[in-house]
């Protein structure tokens, strides 16, 4: 058997978180405030394919938004009791004004925090970049219980 390219390998992490986060509606999305604490906060999820970014609706003016100008570095965390499924994913974040991609990803669940819809001139999107994913689902967690190890996923 031949050995996994380092393309394949990110292919093949891709696809896997993909599988994990699948249905999530919701995440925790955590920065890192001016004075160096973390601030979290739940984000809707974006049903499409992932593809190794993550995609979340935002206002321009927000406090996410002044504290990623400061740090891009972010953590998304998804959880699914139902399936004992939990996964962390650290990444680097930016905001994005792309009417295409917005108009796409659109859903009338959004209109609950974006009542203007894809009119409203605040409506943004940020885009995490994925570098590196833990998880936990019920095969790996066994006997031990959640305090035991994380399966990684390195994308490159």
């Amino acid at each position: 058997m031949r050995p996994q390219t380092p393309e394949q390998a990110t292919r093949d992490a891709i696809e896997h978180l993909s599988t994990l986060i699948h249905g999530i509606k919701v995440a925790m999305m955590t920065t890192v405030d001016a004075d160096g604490s973390l601030h979290s906060r739940p984000m809707w999820t974006q049903d499409h394919d992932f593809d190794g970014d993550l995609w979340f609706f935002t206002r321009v003016r927000s406090h996410k938004v002044e504290e990623l100008e400061e740090d891009h570095h972010v953590n998304i965390s998804f959880a699914d009791p139902a399936r004992e499924r939990y996964v962390s994913v650290s990444g680097r974040c930016q905001l994005e004004k792309d009417p295409r991609r917005m108009r796409d990803m659109w859903s009338p669940a959004l209109e609950a925090w974006f009542p203007q819809g894809l009119d409203d001139p605040e409506l943004a999107l940020l885009r995490v970049s994925v570098q590196r994913a833990e998880y936990w689902d019920t095969p790996t967690l066994g006997a031990s219980g959640p305090d035991s190890s994380a399966s990684n996923l390195t994308f490159s």
